[in-house]
């Protein structure tokens, strides 16, 4: 049987999900990118992901409407990580209204997040 967790990580900058990528895969996790919110909600919806990683600013459909997709529509308790750049806290606020569970600032420590993700998924 496979314990792996399905992490959906929602992020438009290839550098960063390439390296999240890495520094998941190396703790045990399944990592499934999306590049735009569109893929996020397919993703999330073909795999059921026990986490989902989502940025708030993306092509197509933003982080915000990943999570009240997920939360509305797909009624789904998964825990949702937003990552936001600095000056977006009316976007992290209605991020957290919609069902966010938490949140990281960019830039922000790879090793953080693990422990966050860690932290969600007990």
């Amino acid at each position: 049987m496979n314990l792996t967790k399905k992490i959906v990580l929602a992020e438009d900058n290839s550098i960063l999900s390439k390296l999240l990528q890495f520094k998941l895969e190396k703790e045990g996790y399944h990592l499934l990118i999306a590049t735009n919110g569109k893929e996020a909600v397919d993703l999330i919806e073909d795999n059921n992901p026990d986490m989902i990683l989502t940025d708030i600013m993306m092509p197509f459909i933003s982080g915000l409407e990943v999570i009240s997709h997920v939360r509305n529509k797909l009624e789904m308790k998964t825990p949702i990580v937003v990552f936001s750049s600095a000056g977006q806290e009316e976007m992290v606020l209605n991020a957290f209204n919609l069902g966010a569970t938490d949140f990281m600032s960019k830039p922000f420590s790879p090793n953080e997040l693990i422990i966050r993700i860690k932290r969600l998924m007990q």
